[in-house]
Parts: structure tokens; C-alpha cells; sequence
């Protein structure tokens, strides 16, 4: 089986000027042809660090995709550090050329005599025609080892992977029809280290695999099957799924697509409720999250900007709960305590609060979100 490594280059990247997206479509695209991809790597606009990286890449994988660096500037240096990698000189390719100058036709422009350093690409490179662009992408092998070189603007990239690499991967490596097919299950309120104690042995399993991915109140048990068809991928997880939510029962609020807001609104809509939500130092997150699914016929809700304690707190959302005329009032107060953050919420429904405290000592910037997680959860568990 395949191994594969991307390489994303670009300085823009690692100045965070630019979002890298295109790992993401070549991480998935890989994974539905049953190809394994075991590290991400981003390098700026140099090419001995280019080169360099490259090479260790080699080393470790059967696949190397690169992307971005094949522009016309002098700061665009992936073909030169690729023909370093191989050790052979870049050469002119006429066809190249042209296939150039009929973009640019086609585009109604006129290139400049940098953009003829595009139609260099490596000795012995196999050119990947570009239809979408002007920037000319290869690929080059030794043995078994083999590196494609892709544009970084992503409407290119993903044409090219679409139309030209997953073929070639498939006839260079062989592959059968193989997927590698992932399934999400979504927990909240409880850590990864306490999940990790409760089905800990399952981590060890090697197809299916089982992993943890921790988020602000919230943690992922990832399950991906490698297996000829969806089909089989599907009947190898199903009972690891079963085991794992089995054991996780209680802190399950959906899977794969399923958003801790869509389902509380969902549920809502379901019980045919209607909730208002009184938030302060959160910026509003709960509402915003729950407007996504829901209209004020079953959601309204006030943004405070005062600290209040929480019994004034709560006669406050018994007010609300009268004249909004809400079945439930969810009332969040988020505030700075020194190097934690303090969440005080509260629950009315009918004449009955249900009170949570909890102070969080993660980042600063992902409170609002992990109130967001625990707050609906009292909420979700209220309408079970």
C-alpha cells in the first residue's frame, strides 16, 4: 500500500496570511483511493529548505504533493527545488510554452517574459497539463518514489487531483478499489482523558481505528475503516460503533455532521418548545449558534453587558420566561477570574432552576465555545 506526505510551500502560509485548504481536498482524496497519508509538512519560499524537506519526505513516503511555488516570480522556487531533490537541471518545454500562451488567449491577456519560466519544469519530469490555470504542474519518479508538483490556487489544485492525479496514483501504485472510510461519533461534556479511560483498549485496534480528538467541551472518537467498499468499510465499524456507544451513551449528542446546535434545535422543534437564551461575556454564541436552526418562534434572546450576581441572575430569567413566554430559559454568564474563566448557567423550566458552575483554565479565546458545548448539553439532556 501507497504512502503519502503532502508538502504545502508557501511563506504567505506560514505567515498565516492565507489559509491552507488544499490539504484538506488532498487528504480526502487520497483517503477515498485507499492511500495512507502519515504527515503535513508547510515550508516558505526557499529552496535549499524546500529541497531539504523534500528529501526527508522521500525518505519516509511513496508519494510526495506539493503544492503552490510554480508561479512565474523569482520567489516561486518548487521546480528548481524538485530538480535539486533528483539532482537534474530544470529544462525548456516548448509545449509547455504554448500551452501558456493559449491560456492567456483564452484569458484575453498578455503574459510577460517571466511567466516563460514556467515552461521549465525538471529533466524527465512527466507534465500535467493545466486547463484551469497558467501554471504547468509534473511529476517525477525514481523507482518507486514519486513527487507531483501542483499550483497552490486551490481551483487548480483540485482539478488537477480530480482529473489527472487520482488516475495516476492508481496505475503507478496499482490500487485496488480500496477506501478509507471515517465515522465521527460526537461526545460532550466529558475530557479526552476520560474517555480515553472508558474505551482506551479500542484506541489500540488497527482496522478499524479508533482516535480522540479533544475540542473546547467537547471530544470526537474518530473510527476509519480501510476495507474494498464503503459496504465493507460500514460492516467492519459497526460493531466498534456499537461498543463505543455503548459505553458512551450518556455523553453522545450526535455523529459525523450533527452540531451540538442542531441538535438541541432539533429537539426542541420536536418537543415543540420554545427557549430563551440570556447571555453575558459570551458574546452571544448560543444564540447565534441556535439561529442557524431556529426562528423567534421558537428562539428569542438578550445580550447583557452587565455583571449581576447570580440571584439577581435568575429573578431576571424569571421575568424573561413570563414575557417572552418560553417553556425554557437558558441563562449564561462568562466571566474572567484572574488566568481562568468562570461559567455560572442556569436552567428554568417552569418554576424549576437547574444550576451549573465551573471555571475553565483553557485558552481564552475557546471559553465561549466550550460554554457553548456545555450550556446546550443541560439543555439537551432536559429535553431527552
Amino acid at each position: 500500500m501507497a504512502v503519502a506526505e503532502i508538502v504545502t510551500i508557501g511563506t504567505e502560509l506560514l505567515l498565516g496570511e492565507i489559509q491552507d485548504t488544499n490539504s484538506r481536498f488532498i487528504a480526502r482524496t487520497l483517503r477515498d483511493i485507499g492511500i495512507d497519508l502519515y504527515r503535513l509538512t508547510t515550508v516558505g519560499d526557499n529552496v535549499q529548505r524546500i529541497t531539504f524537506t523534500l528529501t526527508e519526505a522521500l525518505m519516509r513516503a511513496d508519494v510526495v504533493i506539493t503544492t503552490g511555488g510554480l508561479g512565474p516570480t523569482v520567489d516561486d522556487p518548487t521546480r528548481q527545488a524538485v530538480a535539486d531533490v533528483f539532482n537534474v537541471p530544470l529544462v525548456y518545454r516548448e509545449d509547455l510554452w504554448e500551452q501558456i500562451l493559449d491560456r492567456f488567449r483564452f484569458y484575453q491577456r498578455t503574459p510577460t517574459e517571466n511567466n516563460r519560466r514556467q515552461a521549465y519544469i525538471p529533466a524527465n519530469a512527466i507534465a500535467i497539463p493545466n486547463k484551469v490555470g497558467t501554471a504547468p504542474a509534473f511529476a517525477i519518479e525514481l523507482g518507486v518514489k514519486t513527487i507531483i508538483s501542483l499550483p497552490g490556487v486551490p481551483r487548480e489544485m483540485e482539478y488537477l487531483m480530480n482529473n489527472y492525479v487520482v488516475a495516476y496514483l492508481k496505475e503507478r501504485y496499482h490500487l485496488k478499489d480500496e477506501i478509507i472510510l471515517p465515522w465521527v461519533i460526537h461526545t460532550v461534556s466529558k475530557g479526552e482523558s476520560s474517555i480515553d479511560e472508558i474505551i482506551g483498549e479500542m484506541e489500540k485496534l488497527s482496522n478499524p481505528t479508533v482516535g480522540l480528538l479533544a475540542h473546547p467541551g467537547q471530544t470526537d472518537v474518530r473510527v476509519t475503516a480501510k476495507a474494498s467498499s464503503a459496504e465493507e468499510a460500514q460492516k467492519m465499524m459497526a460493531p466498534v460503533l456499537a461498543e463505543i456507544r455503548q459505553k458512551l451513551e450518556e455523553f453522545i449528542y450526535g455523529e459525523n455532521e450533527d452540531t451540538i446546535q442542531s441538535v438541541v434545535a432539533s429537539k426542541l422543534l420536536d418537543h415543540n418548545k420554545r427557549i430563551t437564551v440570556i447571555e453575558t461575556g459570551t458574546d452571544a454564541i448560543v444564540f447565534k449558534a441556535l439561529a442557524e436552526h431556529l426562528d423567534e418562534k421558537n428562539l428569542t434572546g438578550e445580550l447583557l453587558d452587565v455583571n449581576i450576581n447570580h440571584e439577581t441572575f435568575k429573578t431576571l430569567m424569571k421575568e424573561y420566561q413570563v414575557i417572552k413566554q418560553a417553556d425554557l430559559v437558558l441563562g449564561l454568564m462568562l466571566s474572567s477570574q484572574e488566568e481562568e474563566q468562570e461559567l455560572y448557567i442556569a436552567l428554568l423550566e417552569n418554576e424549576s432552576i437547574t444550576e451549573y458552575k465551573r471555571l475553565y483554565g483553557g485558552p481564552a479565546g475557546d471559553a465561549r465555545r466550550w460554554a457553548l458545548n456545555v450550556s446546550l448539553d443541560l439543555v439537551r439532556k432536559k429535553l431527552l
